[in-house]
């Protein structure tokens, strides 16, 4: 059986080793890569979220043998998306985060959400975030920064005359 075969921040990749190791681990150890954080390792919390084919899984569930054709993308790398950044800098300045433990985690599961539905109500970025644990914030600031990342990414899409979702005629890599 060959090594899995799969995409990681953009770059080809090759899973050496242990089919049923952990991605967390595989990220962390074999790749140096430490957004996503050992946090519950049974898919509790959050803090090990990272996107898989645009969508968040906890990498402390997804086993090697897994991955094989798969993208995957980490908080630690700018191809985390242009939606990721816009999430992130709304968190910032609406001070979510207290220790920032658990925040790459919230980031890409609001990023997520965001590409995936750009209308986002509070409502459904409450469920989009059930998944993910803080233990430093009552969750507020976390919402307003939620909120605040919708408005920048509707703005975003109207300056440059895109259909949320649709192609940017400018040719830019806009946030779907």
């Amino acid at each position: 059986m060959s090594a899995p075969r799969f995409r990681l921040n953009g770059r080809d990749g090759v899973l050496p080793g242990d089919p049923a190791r952990s991605l967390l681990d595989i990220l962390r150890e074999d790749h140096g890569l430490t957004a996503a954080k050992p946090g519950c390792r049974i898919g509790r919390c959050g803090a090990c979220t990272v996107l898989m084919d645009g969508r968040p899984v906890n990498a402390c569930l997804v086993m090697a043998y897994r991955l094989e054709g798969t993208e995957i993308l980490t908080a630690d790398h700018p191809e985390a998306g242009p939606a990721a950044a816009i999430v992130r800098a709304a968190l910032i300045d609406e001070n979510a985060f207290q220790c920032g433990y658990c925040a790459p985690g919230f980031v890409l599961a609001l990023a997520a959400l965001l590409n995936r539905a750009p209308e986002a109500g509070e409502a459904e970025i409450r469920a989009a975030l059930t998944g993910n644990l803080c233990r430093c914030t009552g969750y507020a600031s976390i919402l307003r920064g939620a909120l605040t990342a919708r408005d920048r990414l509707r703005a975003a899409r109207g300056a440059t005359g895109a259909e949320p979702g649709g192609p940017d005629p400018s040719g830019s890599q806009l946030p779907r």
